[in-house]
């Protein structure tokens, strides 16, 4: 069920996509008022693009509303960070273990590190 909204969605929003750049630029953002000649530059072309473009931007937050809801049954009540750190405590308990004798002696003669010859 997820797939196929998902498909309808990202076809949905191509074909957005693509309606919106077939319109005629009509606010002049950019300076490009659009010139005459151009093929869809009746007003019966520009309202029907229009509409057009209404029921995708419709269907594609439908698409995203019924996306959010199926990921939100699909997921769990806890978070992923918690579940995380509980699997972390049960599978490796932790255990104390004591020094062995040897590290705690002072280090010996033989332990210390050689100098180097003085250059008189």
């Amino acid at each position: 069920m997820e797939n196929v909204v998902l498909v309808i969605h990202l076809v949905i929003a191509l074909c957005l996509i693509g309606i919106v750049l077939l319109q005629r630029s009509e606010g002049g953002g950019l300076g490009m008022g659009g010139g005459g000649g151009d093929v869809m530059s009746s007003r019966g072309a520009a309202t029907a693009l229009g509409k057009l473009t209404w029921i995708l931007a419709a269907g594609f937050i439908i698409t995203s509303i019924t996306l959010t809801v199926i990921a939100r049954q699909k997921a769990s009540s806890g978070s992923v960070i918690n579940d995380t750190v509980l699997e972390e405590v049960v599978d490796a308990p932790v255990t104390p273990t004591l020094p062995d004798g040897d590290s705690l002696l002072p280090p010996s003669a033989t332990d210390a590190p050689v100098a180097p010859p003085r250059a008189d």
